[in-house]
């Protein structure tokens, strides 16, 4: 069955509020993208001016991190200048740093405030990068016989190279100064350098819906680290595999793998059926569990986007003209605890159907809001669109209830992932207020 065209539908919000840009004024903000995919789309229906090549008369870049690599020392930017990652994200995305920093801070915690405090930070596998840690995972895998592992490339995506496995055999190729190329293609006569994996504990008791695994992904946006000021967007969606969950063939990827890239190579692949959206999710887990304990789930997967970024946040290279928004991908297991499993710095932007093309599209454009290239916000916003700020500079209070002290027990996170996404109207109010403040202002100026 041939999938429906994905139509680029512009919402009302898209189009530019009246107000007057401060910061790029009399002309459209110009722009430059790497990519072809649903945020050419939104750049272009917010009225602002594509060019391209190698020009550099643009404002933002929506670049890939192939340019970030090899031309951002080398790039003057002006002032007002803004691009969608910053110089080392790496740090955070690929797969064995953030492992290594996760585990750098959480020994520093446990130095520093004891063993109780660092248990809070046991929400991703037991990881070793290989070749490095080698025999240092071989001690690990003999105490703890039958056990199963994963193994991931640390710097592919999509699914690429990853595999289960139970007996050391199974990854002799690793061990550190006995490796023997994958290719009969060498170079020079050198070896090939192996490529660096992470292994990790597989979470063997997935959380299932109707006997099918599932992950989440989650998007969460930075715009700047020093202090740290940090997005949670609502929306989001799972991931369920198409094939029932067993544990008897460590060999199928549609049983083990959610990603689509994996799971849309099936051949009974439904589209429809593989995904759900954030808000399907919280409302099925509710009525299964009830409120309290869906709430904890979700109070932990904001610990876990909060720690995560403390874990690099004296690491990233600090940039005023950078930003990033991360697709996090979050495990929950039968005992509804979430495992944090990878970071995306380029988290897919292809909608695989319609509603897939409005969340990524609404996502987007409100990443744009934030970004806020023609400086219309006042930046002590709280929510922007499907945005809420999650911390800045320290945790944020939700905006209901008496609940003036951070340290109290009746706290409340500033986070809504799942609920109700009413982004346009939100964006409607906000832009309300924005303009008739500056017209007060104006007629206050012009009074005086």
């Amino acid at each position: 069955m041939m999938a429906k065209p994905i139509k680029p539908i512009v919402p009302a919000i898209a189009a530019r509020p009246p107000i007057r840009p401060k910061g790029v004024v009399d002309r459209a903000v110009r722009f430059r993208c790497a990519l072809t995919n649903t945020i050419l789309d939104v750049l272009r229906a917010r009225g602002w001016t594509e060019v391209s090549g190698d020009e550099s008369q643009w404002d933002l870049f929506w670049a890939d991190v192939c340019w970030i690599k090899e031309s951002f020392d080398h790039f003057f930017m002006e002032e007002h200048m803004r691009v969608n990652h910053f110089r080392n994200h790496y740090e955070l995305t690929k797969k064995n740093l953030m492992n290594k920093n996760l585990k750098r801070l959480r020994k520093q915690v446990e130095k520093e405030q004891g063993k109780t405090e660092s248990m809070k930070w046991d929400f991703f596998p037991m990881s070793y990068e290989l070749p490095a840690d080698y025999h240092m995972f071989v001690e690990e895998f003999k105490k703890y016989p039958g056990t199963i592992w994963i193994m991931k490339p640390a710097g592919r995506s999509q699914g690429k190279g990853i595999f289960l496995f139970s007996k050391l055999r199974d990854i002799t190729e690793w061990k550190k100064g006995e490796y023997k190329p994958n290719s009969d293609k060498e170079k020079d006569g050198d070896k090939e350098p192996i490529e660096t994996y992470v292994v990790q504990r597989y979470i063997d008791n997935p959380y299932l819906i109707a006997g099918r695994k599932f992950d989440l992904r989650i998007y969460a946006m930075v715009t700047t680290y020093i202090p740290m000021k940090a997005w949670l967007y609502r929306g989001g969606f799972a991931r369920l595999t198409n094939t029932r969950f067993s544990m008897e063939s460590l060999s199928d990827n549609y049983i083990h793998l959610t990603n689509v890239a994996v799971q849309k190579t099936s051949p009974d692949y439904d589209p429809e059926g593989c995904k759900w959206s954030m808000q399907q999710i919280r409302q099925y887990l509710t009525a299964r569990h009830g409120v309290p304990a869906v709430e904890t789930l979700f109070k932990n997967i904001d610990e876990i986007i909060i720690k995560s970024l403390h874990s690099v946040q004296k690491t990233m290279i600090n940039n005023k003209h950078c930003f990033e928004l991360y697709g996090y991908d979050v495990l929950i297991d039968s005992n509804l605890k979430p495992w944090l499993l990878e970071i995306n710095a380029s988290p897919s932007l292809t909608a695989s159907n319609q509603d897939d093309y409005n969340l990524k599209f609404a996502l987007l454009n409100d990443v744009l809001t934030i970004v806020d290239m023609e400086n219309r916000l006042t930046g002590k916003e709280k929510r922007v669109g499907g945005f809420d700020l999650l911390w800045n500079d320290g945790p944020v209070v939700a905006d209901f209830g008496n609940l003036e002290n951070v340290n109290s027990k009746n706290f409340v996170a500033n986070s809504f992932l799942g609920c109700v996404n009413d982004r346009e109207q939100q964006l409607k109010q906000m832009f309300k207020k924005l303009e008739l403040a500056q017209k007060s202002s104006q007629q206050s100026s012009s009074q005086s």
